[in-house]
């Protein structure tokens, strides 16, 4: 044992003497986005003094950086400076930033004021409340997220999701199907494996984040440039490859798999960055977490910039994204959460994204950004069920059938200006047109007029439609006072499916009381349209399949938000938000019942009988937020987040009842810590946990005596989500290694990720045991170890 330490330790030190690494990137006026020639770019704690000034494109170069983590100070003459704390500096990779500054109030050439640049603060300047910025970084680092952006946004306040089968981002209570997701500008479908139409999340993420810059998280009255959505906003951008040099990756791990990256210049000071995974159970033919079936899915992203020119920049990107499955009934366990013992299901999906950006600088203080994209999302699923199994009256029929296509061309234009270092104005137009191909059949609660003694095959819906969104907005930026700030715009959401427009105000209020404590105020109007598997059900009226809610109007929501920021020292700093949230405008049934559009869209499909909908229902959320956070300084970091809540929805009955999702409070303590070793003290030993608590989610008793009757499951409709599950509570531990090589561009990362170390047995559901005539109690995954490695060069 001695023997065997005593090599490891030899080894590491023999990969940590005096290397170096590259810093580089570019610096924008944070107002008008355009570069900023002659800031200079100070390498801190040096024992000599290293600096750079920026090129005429804004970039700057830093080489014979010394490994582990560095900071920078980021000044230029009549704006306020930067720091950026921190930096991981490794040898197998660059370090590439794009940096910001904002033009101080007064101007004053021989003022210059200092600011911290933090992930609190969302990079979009217009957003004023409930947003943050995520890094890339962070992705990696917390334990038990699996290297999934949807799982990483678990960790802020605002945010549950005590599912461990579902990546599904709930929002202060709101339906996931509330939150907008945005690639490079654009609106996309659902980017998860094993997606749905009409969804918003999924088991597997097919964003793979080493393909992504740090991007916006906005959980509640956001800016005016995002509609469509009440929930909430995911603002991906994808990063660019390095400019300079050739480097590449291999990666491997149970969740996401085997990938391989790379990465270099292409032509005139353009870059190319592409990535390619695919799933390790698939290949190895291995049980996913959740189900003994073996997914397999896989997935392809490029990034394309061609560099500035004459007529601007100009860049291609794409991710595209497959993947399948199949339960075989006699492969099946009888605790599967997505599977019965009866039935053979085949799965597949798929998800798709192609855009052209690019952005023309009109002048020094203003540009023009245009996207055109194409995105689609497809999902087949089919069950063949066995009644009287393994009897001589064994017979198989095609239960369910449900064949999605949703195809979204996007053309997308913002024009941005600086008017003075007071004022910025930002306003653009969006399009959307959406094609549907939908069919979906079903045996479940259908009647059996042939008489065969088996329910009938029914066409639930069958539609080939296309609609237009058209989404213009207006907003700008008033610094009113050095330390009061006003955001306010207006957005238009337009459909042609049945005319209807809307005009939603937003505004938001920021006021820097003194350098430690910051006030907000938020407020904006939000519509969102009805989710196309409900807004194109067919209902059989005189014997015509008429589809009852394509005139469905929004469903409206009003965002109020206080909250209060304050620095509590040394990179430690405290959030408090409170939020009011009045939902209106929301489809119900047309008669007495505890039915709303606002319970759907945390699972597979959606109800197949919510037909003949008014808009009529109405929901409240409510809650405050508090966050403690320290951000990675000393070697640590340390994030606890918490939320209390309140989420009420009223049906057609009046009867105000719980959400599905509101599951009261959430907790999340986040810590983690490196240790240098090796002879120069660049590599890197890290630890980090993660504690999550969440109250349980409400659910619908089921009517044991009716389901027995009619042999699939019946609830009882006047209790809707009057019953609450157990507590949710997890404890993830992830532990790594991190080494620079000696003398060339290389660097490797060993990971493990237990998660749940306490095997903790969290309730999924209750369901009805068609089989056994009973309700079974399923639970959510137990212990399960994550690992990978990483080797950039």
């Amino acid at each position: 044992m001695k023997n065997t330490i005593l090599v490891i330790t030899l080894f590491i030190s023999s990969l940590s003497f005096s290397q170096t690494g590259v810093i580089k990137g570019i610096v924008l006026d944070k107002q008008s986005e355009n570069p900023l020639e002659g800031a200079t770019v100070e390498l801190l704690d040096m024992e000599i003094a290293t600096g750079v000034i920026t090129d005429l494109n804004g970039r700057f170069l830093l080489k014979n950086v010394p490994i582990g983590r560095q900071s920078l100070r980021i000044s230029y003459i009549g704006f306020e400076s930067s720091y950026i704390p921190n930096i991981d500096v490794t040898t197998g990779k660059d370090v590439v930033l794009n940096l910001t500054l904002q033009e101080s109030f007064n101007a004053l050439n021989e003022v210059v004021i200092t600011s911290n640049s933090n992930l609190d603060r969302p990079k979009n300047k217009m957003a004023t409340v409930s947003a943050r910025q995520f890094g890339i970084e962070e992705v990696g680092r917390f334990s038990g997220g699996r290297g999934d952006i949807g799982r990483l946004a678990a960790n802020f306040a605002g945010v549950s999701a005590p599912d461990d089968s579902r990546n599904d981002i709930i929002i202060r209570g709101n339906s996931p199907t509330g939150l907008l997701w945005r690639i490079e500008g654009i609106p996309v479908p659902n980017p998860n494996h094993y997606s749905s139409a009409g969804t918003t999340g999924g088991p597997v993420s097919a964003l793979n984040p080493n393909m992504l810059k740090n991007s916006d998280f906005i959980t509640s009255a956001f800016p005016a440039e995002y509609g469509n959505a009440i929930g909430g906003v995911f603002d991906i951008g994808l990063r660019n490859g390095n400019i300079d040099d050739y480097e590449f990756a291999a990666q491997i791990g149970a969740f996401s798999g085997i990938e391989a990256t790379g990465e270099g210049p292409l032509g005139n000071k353009g870059s190319f960055l592409v990535a390619a995974r695919y799933s390790l159970v698939g290949l190895i033919g291995s049980a996913g977490a959740g189900t003994s079936a073996n997914p397999n899915y896989g997935d392809f992203s490029f990034h394309l910039n061609f560099g500035k020119g004459k007529l601007g920049s100009l860049s291609l990107f794409g991710i595209g994204g497959t993947s399948n499955i199949e339960f075989l009934g006699d492969d099946i366990e009888a605790d599967d959460l997505f599977a019965a013992e009866d039935e053979d299901a085949f799965v597949k999906s798929g998800f798709g994204v192609v855009g052209l950006k690019h952005t023309l600088a009109l002048g020094k203080k203003s540009f023009l950004r245009t996207v055109l994209g194409y995105s689609t999302s497809s999902s087949e699923y089919t069950a063949d069920r066995y009644f009287d199994k393994d009897t001589p009256q064994e017979t198989i029929l095609l239960y369910t059938k449900d064949d999605e296509t949703e195809n979204r061309f996007t053309l997308s234009s913002l024009f941005n200006t600086k008017l003075n270092n007071r004022i910025t104005l930002r306003t653009g137009v969006q399009y959307e047109r959406l094609t549907l191909d939908y069919i979906n059949q079903d045996r479940e609660e259908q009647p059996d007029f042939d008489g065969d003694g088996f329910s009938d095959l029914t066409t639930l819906i069958d539609t080939n439609e296309s609609l237009s969104l058209i989404q213009p907005f207006v907003q700008s930026q008033f610094r009113l006072t050095e330390k009061l700030t006003l955001n306010a715009g207006i957005h238009g959401l337009y459909s042609d499916l049945n005319q209807q427009f809307v005009a939603e105000p937003r505004a938001g209020l920021s006021f820097q009381a003194t350098d430690n404590h910051r006030f907000s105020l938020g407020y904006g109007q939000h519509s969102q349209n009805t989710p196309a598997p409900i807004l194109f059900l067919n209902e059989t009226v005189g014997g015509i399949d008429v589809q009852t809610n394509r005139d469905l109007e929004f469903v409206k929501s009003a965002h109020y938000v206080f909250g209060y920021d304050v620095k509590l020292g040394n990179k430690w700093r405290a959030k408090l938000e409170a939020y009011y949230q009045d939902i209106t405008n929301v489809p119900v049934d047309p008669f007495a019942s505890s039915y709303s559009t606002l319970t759907e869209g945390a699972d597979f499909g959606f109800s197949n009988d919510a037909v003949s909908l008014v808009n009529q229902g109405t929901a409240t959320n409510q809650g405050i937020e508090l966050t403690l956070e320290k951000f990675f300084s000393q070697d640590y970091y340390v994030l606890l987040t918490s939320s209390f809540f309140q989420s009420k929805y009223t049906g057609s009955d009046g009867i105000e009842r719980n959400s599905p999702f509101n599951n009261g409070q959430v907790i999340n303590l986040l810590a983690g810590k490196e240790f240098a070793i090796g002879k120069s003290k660049r590599n890197k030993l890290f630890a980090d946990t993660r504690l999550t608590y969440s109250g349980g989610r409400y659910y619908t008793p089921i009517d044991l005596e009716a389901s027995r009757n009619a042999g699939y499951e019946v609830l009882f409709d006047d209790l809707a989500y009057s019953q609450q599950y157990d507590d949710y509570f997890r404890w993830d531990v992830k532990l790594g290694l991190k080494i620079n090589s000696k003398g060339k561009k290389r660097s490797h990362q060993f990971y493990v990720d237990l998660q749940n170390v306490t095997n903790r047995s969290n309730i999924f559901s209750r369901r009805f045991n068609r089989l056994t005539n009973n309700i079974d109690r399923e639970d959510q995954i137990g212990f399960f170890p994550d690992f990978g490695y990483r080797f950039q060069f």
